[in-house]
């Protein structure tokens, strides 16, 4: 039985070209860009060269990119290392409750040394609240730090909009754009973003690296100490070949970005009104506007998430019930909370995400599956056969 892979969000497969483009640098140019003989110089060559691809794609300039070994290293890197160097002017940190961990857990580390932290709220699609961020700015505010898409629900954040109030109140502003990079356009120039996160497994580039904008002239604490790397700001022998996958994976991906969302867009758009016309008693979380192209996510009522993950994986469907990155706890996903659901409903959501390999065919077999396996656990939920005797009144609202 094949797989059938629906959780780009969590990572995507290494594209093709990427791969040939890495390979050489695998097999026999293997030099250390430290060194100075003609091997070394190759492989630093080719760092500049990814570095230069990474930095067109954002709109910013080579030298305010910064490879790390991945979106996690970068949050912390940009959080941690804004908040040492400026705790001089401030100790106060704005953020929004529905980030990553990568975020959240790097700000509450932060709150135990000394530093405080605002949580701003979202409304029901997941938008943040502006006027109340505006509000929670003080004197001592040194930064912002909001994602500019979230990885479960797929709304995009009103990046250039947060962007201006953080310039207007001269306080850094960085993104967590790990779920963004790849998918939509970005310019960090326009949207007044002064640091931003990236990793390439999230656009069909190698796992394990990922990069750091931060704008020219920002002082930031690094956070490995070591060799001189990366302009002396993160120790450690770089992986060429991962960073020269990572160049030409946002290449491509901006290349042909009309064209993948177009296409994905149109399959996530047929996914969802296929499930509203089979299956009752949903709610589609997220802005239907506003969010990745890709990005699908829907509580049915009366089941558990896991259920349905279980039976669709017996099925060679692969999919998520939200974050990768918390997979591991049984508590409903911090995100769906934040948007107002009530526990028992955030549990039986089901994140579907889309990428440029996937085709209506594999869809429809997901819709096929799905239908019948939330037909069958609901047969078996005790709360299923309570509400269908006295309850059913709106006939598939929440």
């Amino acid at each position: 039985m094949k797989d059938i892979y629906f959780d780009n969000s969590a990572t995507t497969k290494l594209d093709e070209e990427v791969l040939k483009e890495m390979i050489p640098y695998l097999e026999n140019q293997y030099g250390n860009a430290s060194s100075i003989y003609k091997l070394g110089r190759e492989s630093k060559k080719a760092i500049e060269e990814a570095r230069e691809k990474v930095a067109k794609a954002i709109g910013a300039e080579p030298e305010e990119i910064y490879f790390t070994a991945g979106g996690s290293e970068s949050d912390n890197t940009a959080i941690r290392g804004i908040a040492y160097a400026y705790r001089n002017k401030g100790n106060h940190i704005i953020t929004s409750k529905i980030e990553h961990p990568a975020v959240l857990e790097t700000c509450k580390q932060l709150e135990k040394e000394g530093f405080e932290i605002t949580y701003i709220d979202v409304d029901e699609n997941g938008i943040l609240k502006l006027e109340q961020l505006k509000k929670a700015i003080r004197n001592t505010t040194i930064l912002i730090s909001i994602m500019f898409a979230n990885n479960e629900i797929g709304t995009l954040q009103p990046i250039k909009e947060i962007g201006e109030i953080a310039k207007e109140k001269h306080i850094f502003f960085h993104t967590d754009a790990v779920q963004a990079v790849g998918s939509v356009k970005i310019n960090v120039k326009e949207m007044n973003i002064d640091s931003l996160s990236m990793s390439a497994h999230k656009f069909y580039g190698p796992k394990g690296i990922g990069a750091l904008y931060v704008k020219r002239g920002i002082k930031f604490q690094k956070l490995i100490n070591g060799g001189h790397q990366e302009k002396n700001k993160r120790a450690g022998t770089e992986n060429v070949p991962a960073i020269v996958g990572m160049g030409k994976a946002i290449e491509l991906a901006y290349q042909d970005l009309e064209d993948h969302t177009r296409k994905i867009e149109k399959l996530r758009d047929y996914y969802v009104e296929e499930v509203r016309k089979r299956i009752p008693y949903i709610k589609i979380n997220g802005d239907l506007e506003k969010r990745l192209p890709g990005n699908s996510n829907i509580s049915f009522r009366f089941i558990e998430g896991e259920s349905m993950l279980l039976n669709l994986d017996l099925k060679g469907i692969c999919a998520s019930s939200g974050s990768a990155c918390t997979s591991g706890s049984l508590d409903p996903s911090h995100v769906l909370l934040a948007i107002g659901l009530p526990h028992e409903i955030a549990h039986g959501s089901l994140r579907i995400s889309i990428g440029k390999y996937n085709t209506k065919e594999e869809v429809d077999y997901l819709l096929d599956n799905l239908t019948k396996i939330v037909e069958r656990l609901r047969n078996m939920s005790p709360l299923y056969e309570e509400f269908l005797k006295g309850e059913k009144k709106n006939n598939g609202a929440i």
